[in-house]
C-alpha cells in the first residue's frame, strides 16, 4: 500500500475524512461572533425597522464597527477578506435576527462583485476600499420595468461621447437605492448589436448630474431595506467608470449572479432558522389540554420536517459557497439550486411557524409574521425561482 492511498479494493475506515462534513472551527467562531452581535444590536430594533419601514442604521453602525458590512472585500483593498462561505455565515446569522439588515453585506457584495470579477486595477482601487471602510454602500442596477427575468431586453442606453458615455433610462427594484453612494449599472451600448452581447457595465455615483432615485416602494417585507427606481437623464460619466470590456456587461452580470444567488440562499436559511428557533421556544411554553403544545405528535412531526429541510437547505448553500470560492464549472447549477431550494424552504418553514403559533403567529407581538413576509422576497429577487429552475435545467441539458 502506497502512503496516503489505499490499494485497489481496500476500504478507507480511518476517521479524518469525516472532518470534511463539518465547518472548520474558524467558521464556528465567526458564527458565534455574528450571532452575539445580531442578538444584542440588531434583533432589538428589527420590529421597529419593519413597522416604520426605515433603514436599519443601528445594524449598519454595528456591522461597520465589527467589519461585517462588506466582509467579502479582499484585505488588499482594506477589507476583511472573508471567503464565500464565511460571507454566507455572516449573512445567515444577521438574517436570523433581521432580514432587512442582512441585505447590507449581501447587496454590498452584489454591487461590488462585477468590479472584483471584471474591473480594472484602477476601478478596484477607486471604489473597493471606500466600501470596505464603511464609508459608502454599493447597489446593483440590472432590472427594468420590462426587463426583469428577460435582462437582455433592457432599454437603458449608454452612448459613447468623446472620452466618456452618456446614460439615459431607468432601473427598477433596486435594493438599498438612496442609501448607497455607488451603483453598478448595466446599459445597452450597441442597440444594433447581437442580443446579450451589446450591454456594458458602468459605475454611477449618487452625485452624478442627471441621476436620481424614485420614492421607496411600499413592500410586503424587508421593509427596512429601501427599494427604489433609478433614473438616468443624460448622465455623463468617464470611460474610467466602465467595468470590463464594452459588450461584456451581461456576461459579467450573469456571472455575478451565479455567485451572489448563494447569499440569498444564506439569507433564506437565516430567516428560516430564526422562525424555527422562535417556534420551538413557543410550543415548549404554550399549554393546551393540560400539556405543552410541543408534546403533541402532530406538532412534533411539523417541527421535525421544518428542521430537516432547513438542514438540507443550509448544506446546499454551503456546498454552493465552496463552489463559488473555487469557481467550479457547475457553479451556475449549484448557485441556482442553493437560492431556489433555500428560499422555498424558508417560505414553507415560516408559514408553518405562523401556523404553529396560532393566533400569536398572526400578530405583530411576535416576529413570525414578519419573518413570513420577509421570506417571500427570497423566492423572487436575483431571479425568480422559476428562472432558477430554468438555469438548472439548461445546465443539465448541456452536460
Amino acid at each position: 500500500m502506497s502512503e496516503g492511498r489505499p490499494d485497489e479494493g481496500e476500504a478507507v475506515v480511518s476517521g479524518s475524512t469525516f472532518d470534511l462534513y463539518q465547518l472548520p472551527e474558524r467558521y464556528q467562531e465567526l458564527r458565534d461572533v455574528v450571532r452575539t452581535l445580531a442578538d444584542n444590536k440588531i434583533a432589538p430594533h428589527a420590529a421597529d425597522v419593519d413597522e416604520r419601514s426605515r433603514f436599519p442604521i443601528e445594524a449598519y453602525d454595528a456591522l461597520r464597527a465589527a467589519d461585517l458590512h462588506a466582509p467579502h472585500i479582499a484585505e488588499e483593498y482594506d477589507g476583511a477578506g472573508a471567503d464565500a462561505l464565511a460571507t454566507c455565515v455572516v449573512i445567515e446569522e444577521i438574517a436570523r435576527a433581521c432580514a432587512s439588515s442582512a441585505l447590507i453585506p449581501a447587496v454590498n457584495k452584489l454591487g461590488t462583485l462585477p468590479l472584483i470579477l471584471a474591473g480594472s486595477a484602477e476601478i478596484k482601487r477607486r471604489y473597493l476600499p471606500v466600501v470596505a471602510r464603511g464609508e459608502a454602500m454599493f447597489s446593483y442596477g440590472l432590472s427594468e420595468r420590462e426587463a426583469g427575468s428577460d435582462t437582455a431586453s433592457m432599454r437603458t442606453r449608454a452612448v459613447a461621447d468623446g472620452d466618456g458615455w452618456v446614460l439615459s433610462g431607468q432601473k427598477s427594484w433596486i435594493t438599498n437605492a438612496g442609501v448607497s453612494h455607488y451603483y453598478t449599472v448595466l446599459a445597452v451600448t450597441d442597440p444594433d448589436g447581437q442580443r446579450g452581447r451589446n450591454v456594458t457595465a458602468f459605475v454611477v455615483e449618487d452625485g452624478d448630474r442627471g441621476f436620481s432615485v424614485g420614492e421607496p416602494e411600499r413592500k410586503l417585507g424587508i421593509k427596512g431595506s429601501p427599494t427604489r427606481e433609478l433614473f438616468f437623464d443624460e448622465v455623463r460619466i468617464g470611460d474610467d467608470r466602465r467595468i470590463g470590456q464594452v459588450g461584456d456587461g451581461l456576461k459579467i452580470a450573469l456571472r455575478t449572479l451565479d455567485h451572489t444567488r448563494i447569499t440569498i440562499g444564506a439569507q433564506a436559511v437565516g430567516i428560516a432558522q430564526g422562525a424555527l428557533d422562535h417556534t420551538v421556544a413557543y410550543v415548549k411554553q404554550r399549554r393546551q389540554f393540560g400539556k405543552a403544545v410541543a408534546e403533541f405528535q402532530g406538532v412534533q412531526f411539523m417541527l421535525a420536517d421544518m428542521a430537516m429541510t432547513l438542514q438540507a437547505a443550509r448544506q446546499t448553500v454551503y456546498a454552493a459557497a465552496a463552489k463559488s470560492e473555487r469557481e467550479d464549472a457547475d457553479l451556475s447549477f449549484f448557485g441556482a439550486a442553493a437560492k431556489c431550494y433555500a428560499s422555498d424552504v424558508a417560505m414553507r418553514i415560516t408559514v408553518d411557524a405562523v401556523q404553529l403559533l396560532g393566533g400569536a403567529g398572526y400578530v405583530k407581538d411576535f416576529p413570525l409574521e414578519r419573518m413570513m413576509r420577509d421570506a417571500k422576497i427570497t423566492q423572487i429577487y436575483e431571479g425568480t425561482n422559476q428562472i432558477q429552475r430554468l438555469v438548472m435545467a439548461r445546465h443539465l441539458l448541456r452536460t
